[in-house]
């Protein structure tokens, strides 16, 4: 069984950067395939990038080329860099795990 910790959430100035970290625990965590979720207020929870075991990755439109997800395997972290940010990707951010198993949630506010 996995479990998840998000953290690195926080208030920023569009165009700003943030780095959110994404701990796991259980010995299965190199071969599942891992993901990160957003969900803004009043909106459903939507797909942001997903990274493979092998590190193969995929992103939402919305952040392509804004944001960048990776992993490392040994320290069982996942990680999503996010610049250039704006105020559209203010939520609550969710690390999610090929197993269903979803972490707590970090909020991520982006304004002026």
């Amino acid at each position: 069984q996995v479990q998840l910790v998000e953290s690195g959430g926080g208030l920023v100035q569009p165009g700003g950067s943030l780095r959110l970290s994404c701990a796991a625990s259980g010995s299965i965590f190199s071969i599942l395939g891992m993901g990160w979720y957003r969900q803004a207020p009043g909106k459903q929870r939507e797909f942001v990038a997903r990274i493979t075991s092998g590190g193969f990755t995929n992103y939402a439109d919305s952040v392509k080329g804004r944001f960048t997800i990776s992993r490392d395997n040994a320290k069982k972290m996942v990680y999503l860099q996010m610049n250039s940010l704006e105020p559209e990707d203010t939520a609550v951010y969710y690390c999610k795990s090929d197993s269903g198993t979803w972490g707590q949630g970090t909020q991520v506010t982006v304004s002026s």
